[in-house]
């Protein structure tokens, strides 16, 4: 009897050591009001303005768009398939000169299996072997050194790796071990600055691969790699209770969501962050469709880790039209930024199309789909519409330059 007692003496001490992300209900209305936001881009459906986050999110959430949300997946695929090299559209076709990037071509992946689907048969492996050849050209980038680096971003590269996961593809150990090394040695900071989006992805990608049971022989790196993710995203935690700063939080929280952690005070952390989050919901803060996609999931418990084995039978509410047309709602035109980088080892000059409207962090994330930009967008703030002649901006701590035509 005392050994029983003893042992459940040390099953308390235990679990009061360990603790857990949780983010309490929030209320429906809230929620639904939130997705709303979602639904003009989904009546969107050129090559230009499709986003498979903005798909993964509703089907990670507890709301849908119904018709709308069938007639985007449709869209998303007709779009990707025809447009990946190697198909029989891709060759002819004039509208398919800008191909998926690698991080475009990720998030397609995770909508597939947010709709249970599996890449599969001809068109299914040609998506996942272009995925792998995009790897294994970071891979070659990054070199066997490491000193090099990816030519789009560690961001990226840790979501094709959960792409990849969540489709059950096994991953070449080289190719994780270059995201682990990042990790280890901290090269997800840039200029000093911690990157919480990339941290939180590079997270999501190893506890996938560690539920999978993939890449057994790195598996001891992998435990060690989230626990590091984790605390150092705990430390990035703001007065105010952000992780970084307020979009990159949603992704933060997924990644906290996930795995318990001894001794942290990670509850205390994430019911802060989700006050924050609160706040700046009703302050209109998210306006913009991949925060919104990111955010959704979180506010139903969800994460993309999920997708390994994902619910589609859930119910889920379905969301109406707005009842009246707010400003923040309407969709804007597409306008052409140009971005100009003048302190990195590379500088850095390309126009970028975005929403009118958009804020620099739109702006940094976009030119991370296009590729050659590997800045973090932790913590950019500021307005770029139809603005006369160049901006300075600051992005840690390097002279930024923005403009629009």
């Amino acid at each position: 009897m005392r050994h029983l007692g003893a042992f459940l003496f040390l099953l308390g001490v235990l679990g009061a050591l360990t603790d857990i992300c949780e983010i309490p209900e929030v209320d429906i209305q809230l929620v639904e009001k939130l997705g709303q936001r979602l639904l003009p881009w989904m009546d969107r459906l050129s090559r230009d303005h499709l986003n498979p986050s903005v798909y993964v999110g509703l089907r990670l959430s507890s709301v849908q768009g119904g018709t709308k949300e069938k007639l985007y997946l449709r869209s998303l695929k007709l779009d990707y398939q025809q447009c990946l090299p190697g198909s029989a559209f891709s060759e002819n076709d004039g509208d398919c000169q800008a191909k998926p990037s690698m991080g475009r071509l990720s998030l397609y992946l995770l909508a597939l299996r947010a709709n249970c689907e599996f890449a599969r048969g001809r068109k299914g492996d040609r998506l996942i072997s272009q995925l792998k050849r995009f790897l294994e050209d970071e891979n070659r980038a990054i070199g066997h050194n490491h000193k090099g680096h990816p030519h789009t971003s560690y961001y990226q590269y840790g979501l094709g790796i959960l792409a990849l996961c969540v489709h059950r593809k096994r991953i070449h150990d080289n190719l994780v071990g270059k995201l682990l090394y990042a990790v280890e040695h901290d090269h997800p900071l840039h200029q000093s600055h911690f990157s919480v989006d990339t941290a939180a992805m590079a997270g999501l990608a190893f506890t996938c691969l560690k539920r999978s049971n993939f890449n057994s022989d790195q598996r001891q790196r992998i435990t060690m790699a989230i626990r590091t993710v984790q605390e150092k995203i705990l430390k990035a935690q703001t007065p105010e209770g952000y992780f970084g700063n307020v979009y990159s939080t949603p992704l933060a929280l997924q990644l906290l969501m996930t795995s318990p952690m001894s001794g942290a005070k990670l509850g205390t952390a994430c019911l802060k962050a989700k006050v924050a989050l609160l706040a700046s919901l009703q302050d209109g803060a998210f306006q913009n469709a991949l925060m919104i996609s990111q955010l959704l999931p979180v506010l139903n418990h969800k994460t993309y880790v999920d997708l390994i084995s994902p619910d589609c039978l859930a119910p889920r509410v379905m969301l109406e039209p707005a009842t009246t047309t707010l400003p923040q709602i309407q969709v804007p035109e597409t306008i052409s930024v140009t971005l100009q980088v003048l302190s990195l080892l590379r500088p850095y000059r390309q126009a970028i199309p975005v929403l009118a409207g958009s804020s620099l962090e739109d702006v940094l994330k976009k030119a991370h789909e296009l590729g050659g930009f590997t800045g973090s967008s932790d913590h950019a703030a500021s307005s770029c519409g139809r603005e006369k002649g160049p901006g300075p901006r600051s992005f840690k701590g390097l002279p930024v330059a923005v403009a629009s035509r």
